[in-house]
Parts: structure tokens; sequence; C-alpha cells
């Protein structure tokens, strides 16, 4: 049986990502409506942790999953590593005795305990000196409603996670109130309150761009662009002669860089280096994601049909974040780049064909497995070509991250 699987990330009061929720779906079914929802979350969490090929998913920070009742009392989460994992318990949960008594032989093995989606019940006043973490849900409560359910409960022993924060004056007002976890896609949103005057860092990245969505490509722009900027000089040098070791004599020209490179991958470099450049004052998942959602656009229309050449669709997806690195509409910001006409809608209106690989990934983002499999049908892609995309795009993106382009 197919299953998805995607992950949102989870901030600190520094917008460092300290892990990921992971987001299980029928592929088949969306969401669980033909199967119990205790046999669903068994076999999609062990089908998928357990998996080969689903490791980038799981590696690194912690995983948050949730469980509910049935496999909480079978303790189920016992099979699951407790150095990698965050036990989410489910708002559907009764607190009963049962249920009580698994929660707290868990905290004994070691395990962290979170309170999915809490509403105040003082049936789980017990459960508070087991719980490590409170998930309260902001667009349920409402923002004034769990601010002032943390400053009124400073006093436990716990962390409150802020879910569902979706713009920066919600995540400002949260962290006003205490709140020390922060969960939800407001940083892929432009800070448009700090619109200031273009930095020469960002001067240089939209030049980048510019350069790379040409067709075709002008090496001597892009060799006079990065001769300019040292940072840039010595990584373009470093990532030629580190990724290709068998070379008798290390490359030292950039215009030799450049033209082994090829087109492909210099578009690829470049639209890597640039983004992290932009991103150096944004929290790091806004760099990962915008690499995420590149390659998982390239890989989406390498599996289809569509007469859509890969490097374009790679482009649309690195430039979709583009408004909230640069803090600036996007509207503004292509209208610098001219790009093909059919880019350009894509990323505006989300029309096109193009427009339609956009919203798959917009829709994956968000764990939105209805919208996901519309978009499935509308271009021919079958569910595992859409989660391969997603883990070698996962994949991608950390291995780029690692590459520490932005410094």
């Amino acid at each position: 049986m197919f299953s998805y699987v995607a992950r949102q990330p989870i901030f600190n009061r520094r917008q460092q990502t300290i892990g990921h929720e992971l987001l299980f779906r029928n592929g088949e079914c969306n969401a669980f409506p033909a199967i119990d929802a205790d046999e669903a979350t068994c076999r999609l969490v062990l089908e998928n942790y357990m998996a080969i090929g689903n490791e980038h998913i799981f590696k690194g920070q912690r995983n948050f999953i949730n469980f509910p009742y049935r496999c909480l009392i079978n303790l189920m989460p016992l099979l699951l590593p407790k150095n990698k994992v965050v036990i989410e318990i489910l708002e559907t949960c009764i607190p009963d005795d049962e249920l009580f008594l698994a929660i707290k032989h868990l905290h004994h093995k070691g395990y962290i305990i979170a309170l999915d989606d809490f509403e105040y019940d003082v049936r789980w006043q017990r459960f508070f000196c087991y719980v490590h973490i409170i998930k309260l849900d902001l667009l349920m409560l409402g923002l004034d409603k769990a601010c002032d359910f943390v400053r009124n409960n400073r006093h436990m022993k716990v962390k409150f996670l802020a879910e569902k924060v979706e713009s920066y004056d919600d995540f400002q007002v949260a962290l006003a109130a205490g709140f020390d976890l922060f969960q939800g896609y407001y940083f892929s949103h432009p800070e448009l309150l700090k619109r200031r005057k273009v930095a020469a860092s960002e001067l240089t990245t939209i030049q980048l761009l510019q350069a790379i969505s040409a067709e075709p490509v002008n090496f001597s722009d892009i060799e006079m662009i990065i001769s300019s900027d040292v940072s840039l000089s010595y990584l373009l040098l470093r990532y030629v002669n580190n990724a290709n070791r068998r070379l008798i004599e290390p490359i030292s020209s950039f215009h030799q860089a450049l033209v082994y490179l090829g087109e492909d991958k210099l578009r690829m470099f470049v639209g890597v280096v640039a983004t992290a450049h932009a991103a150096l004052d944004k929290p790091k998942a806004l760099y990962v994601l915008s690499l995420q959602r590149a390659k998982m656009c390239e890989k989406l229309v390498h599996y289809s049909s569509l007469m859509i050449p890969p490097e374009q669709a790679f482009l649309a997806g690195m430039f979709s974040l583009l408004d909230a690195l640069l803090d600036s509409s996007l509207a503004d910001l292509l209208v610098l780049l001219k790009l093909q006409p059919h880019i350009h809608i894509a990323l505006l209106s989300r029309q096109g064909e193009l427009g339609v690989v956009l919203n798959l990934v917009d829709a994956f983002d968000k764990a939105d497995w209805q919208q996901v499999m519309l978009a499935c049908t509308e271009l021919g892609l079958s569910e595992q070509q859409v989660q391969d995309s997603y883990l070698q795009a996962v994949a991608w993106a950390e291995k780029c991250t690692q590459m520490d382009y932005s410094s």
C-alpha cells in the first residue's frame, strides 16, 4: 500500500530548525477514510520510518509524530528510537487511566511527549508532569487566547509550541507572549514591513539570477559578476575542483570553471549560491525549502510527459520563494529578472503546465493531499513518482547545505 510522507519544520526562538513534524497520508485514499486511524498510523509510520530510501526524511533533528489512542496504550512508540522522535498525543485521545499509564511508561523510558492541538481540560492535569511540550493551534484557538494561555501558565515546566504560525506578525506576537517553539510557513512569506533599499549583496544576487535566466546563458556576464565578488570567486573554484577530483590539473580561472560546468550545472550552482547569499538573515529553513522546491519541480517535470525543460522547472521552483528571501513583492522582482513568459505566469498566477507543477509542490509542502492528488491527475504523475521527487529533493537540498555555500 503506497503512502505519502512529508515534513514541516519546527523552530526555536532564534528561528533555528530543531525538528520536523512528519505528516503521513495514504496516497490512494487521501487521509484515512477507509481504514481505522490506529491501523493507518501503525502501518504508515512503520512502513515509512523503516523504509529504505526515506533516510533523509528521518535523519538529523527529532521527528514529531502523531499517535492516536490505541497506538499509545499498545506502546507502539517503543518500536522507534527515543533519541529521534517526539511522541505527539493526538487531540482525539481520551485522557483515561490506560492512556495515563502508557504515557507514564513512555516518559520513564526516556521519550519526549507532546500534547497536540491542546485545549484545556482538567482531566489532562495529571499528565502534565510527564509532558514536555504543549502544542497550541493558533488558528483553532485564536492568537489572543493561545498567547493568554502561555502567559498564565509560564510556571509549568513545559515548552509551548505555537502551531500554524502563518505570518511574521503572528510569530512576533507569539514570541513576545513566551512561546518556545514555532511551526508554520510564516517564514516563506516576505516581511514587507521590512522593505528597504536593496543591499549591495542583494544586487549581486539579482544580477546572478538575471544572468542564469537568460537563454542561452551568457558566460561572460556571469564571469564578470563572480569575478567582482571575492567570496563568490572562491566558492566557484572550490565547487568545481571538489566536484571533479579526477582533474589532472586544478581549474584556476573563472572562465575555465564556467565552461567546464556547462549551462545546466552552472544554473544550478549559481541558483544555489545566490539563494544562500539572499538568505543570510533568514531562517535556514527558507534556504533549504527554496532548494528543495527547485529540485522537486525539476524531478516532477522529468517524470512527466511535459515538454518543459527540467532546468526551467528548477528555476521556477528556486524563484518561487524569492519574495520571502528578498522581502520584496514577487511581481517587482520578476520584472527585474525578465524571465520567459510561461515561467513568469507560472510564478505569479500558477497558470499553465509549469503553474500546475508549482501548485503540486505548494500542496505537498502544506500536506494538502487532496490538491496533491488533483495535480497528479492533471500532470499524469503517479503517487510514487511524486514521493520519489520529494525524497530526492530533500536529500539534494541537505547535501547543498552541507557544502556551506553561504559562507
